[in-house]
Protein backbone atom coordinates (compact mmCIF):
# COMPACT_ATOMS: atom_id res chain seq x y z
CA UNK A 1 0.00 0.00 0.00
CA UNK A 2 1.38 3.41 -0.97
CA UNK A 3 1.81 6.04 1.71
CA UNK A 4 0.40 9.52 1.46
CA UNK A 5 3.11 12.10 0.84
CA UNK A 6 3.47 14.92 3.32
CA UNK A 7 3.86 18.45 2.03
CA UNK A 8 6.84 20.43 3.25
CA UNK A 9 5.48 22.51 6.13
CA UNK A 10 7.85 25.46 5.65
CA UNK A 11 6.89 25.66 1.95
CA UNK A 12 3.20 25.45 2.89
CA UNK A 13 3.58 28.60 4.98
CA UNK A 14 5.48 30.54 2.29
CA UNK A 15 3.62 29.74 -0.93
CA UNK A 16 0.00 29.82 -2.09
CA UNK A 17 -1.53 28.52 -5.30
CA UNK A 18 -3.62 30.96 -7.36
CA UNK A 19 -6.77 30.04 -9.31
CA UNK A 20 -4.81 30.14 -12.58
CA UNK A 21 -2.19 27.73 -11.21
CA UNK A 22 0.61 30.22 -10.52
CA UNK A 23 2.49 30.03 -7.24
CA UNK A 24 2.26 33.21 -5.20
CA UNK A 25 5.02 34.28 -2.80
CA UNK A 26 5.85 37.22 -0.54
CA UNK A 27 8.62 39.71 -1.28
CA UNK A 28 11.76 39.80 0.86
CA UNK A 29 13.21 42.87 2.68
CA UNK A 30 9.96 44.03 4.30
CA UNK A 31 10.55 42.99 7.94
CA UNK A 32 12.98 45.40 9.55
CA UNK A 33 15.31 48.37 8.87
CA UNK A 34 12.42 50.07 7.09
CA UNK A 35 13.45 53.65 7.95
CA UNK A 36 16.00 53.87 5.12
CA UNK A 37 13.58 52.44 2.53
CA UNK A 38 11.35 54.85 0.64
CA UNK A 39 7.55 54.59 0.99
CA UNK A 40 7.18 53.70 -2.69
CA UNK A 41 9.60 50.79 -2.35
CA UNK A 42 7.85 49.50 0.78
CA UNK A 43 4.46 49.74 -0.93
CA UNK A 44 5.74 47.65 -3.84
CA UNK A 45 7.08 45.00 -1.46
CA UNK A 46 3.59 44.50 0.01
CA UNK A 47 2.21 43.33 -3.33
CA UNK A 48 2.56 39.60 -4.06
CA UNK A 49 5.32 38.16 -6.19
CA UNK A 50 5.10 35.02 -8.27
CA UNK A 51 7.51 32.11 -8.46
CA UNK A 52 9.41 31.97 -11.76
CA UNK A 53 8.48 29.05 -14.05
CA UNK A 54 12.01 27.60 -13.77
CA UNK A 55 11.57 27.25 -9.97
CA UNK A 56 7.87 26.29 -10.01
CA UNK A 57 8.51 22.55 -10.42
CA UNK A 58 10.64 22.42 -7.30
CA UNK A 59 8.02 24.27 -5.24
CA UNK A 60 5.23 22.06 -6.61
CA UNK A 61 7.19 19.01 -5.45
CA UNK A 62 7.51 20.47 -1.94
CA UNK A 63 3.78 21.26 -1.84
CA UNK A 64 2.92 17.82 -3.32
CA UNK A 65 0.78 19.33 -6.08
CA UNK A 66 1.66 16.76 -8.74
Amino acid sequence: MAHKRKSNRSARKRFRLTATGKIKRAHAFKNHILTKKRARRKARLVKPGYVEPCDAGRIERLLVLK
